[in-house]
């Protein structure tokens, strides 16, 4: 069911649930749905259900067609591309932090940091991936660039299936954590070099542990 959100229209509501019920696999790749479904499963009428769907199919999640609606999601195609962008953008945004992130906003991602940190030696992934996204989201967010953020969060949010696998793993949960702190670190000490550099690896070595156990 969707409940009120006063900030949000029913529409939005419907489109950022079923995003991110395509993103994190409930609905499978190859899947096959209908308006009635959905709007049952969500306890909406089918207006909403219509306009989430004409946004998702702009994201180019779904397909729509005389069968119904079917699953696309993200293809190892699409992570190769996704990466290949992050690999291009995210470091300009950490080096952008490192120049321009106030107390207060280096306060913000220390916490998540340190949240992550406690949480990867307890095997708790789901509090380790909140924690992972919010780090990520604090740079895009605090870099001075609304061009790079509205590049970076949905891409970040693409990922989120693989990412939950990812963090599952306990050996790279840490690895993520460990280059996580390295660019906090270049980030804290305004080092924009440093911090791109840091961002960069950690790219990197993400791409490589997620597109090596990629499965649909």
């Amino acid at each position: 069911m969707i409940s009120e959100h006063r900030s949000l229209s029913l529409a939005e509501q419907v489109f950022l649930r079923l995003e991110n019920e395509i993103l994190s696999g409930k609905y499978p790749i190859g899947a096959v749905l209908t308006e009635t479904k959905l709007a049952g499963d969500l306890g909406v009428s089918r207006t909403p259900i219509r306009e989430a769907l004409q946004r998702l199919e702009q994201e180019h999640l779904i397909e729509t067609g005389t069968k119904g609606i079917l699953i696309i999601g993200v293809s190892r195609k699409d992570l190769e591309d996704i990466f290949a962008v992050r690999l291009r953008v995210e470091g300009l945004a950490a080096r952008a932090a490192a120049e321009r992130m106030t107390e207060e906003a280096l306060a913000e991602l220390r916490e998540a940091l340190e949240l992550q940190e406690f949480y990867v030696p307890r095997g708790d992934p789901e509090h380790v991936r909140g924690m992972d996204s919010r780090f990520h989201q604090l740079i895009y967010r605090d870099c001075g660039s609304t061009v790079l953020a509205d590049v970076l969060l949905p891409l970040h949010r693409k990922v989120q299936k693989y990412r939950r696998v990812s963090v599952e793993d306990s050996g790279r949960a840490a690895e993520s954590a460990a280059e996580h702190r390295r660019i906090y670190e270049a980030i804290a000490a305004h080092d924009p070099d440093g911090a791109e550099r840091a961002m960069l690896k950690h790219i990197e070595n993400a791409a490589r542990h997620i597109l090596d156990g990629y499965t649909e």
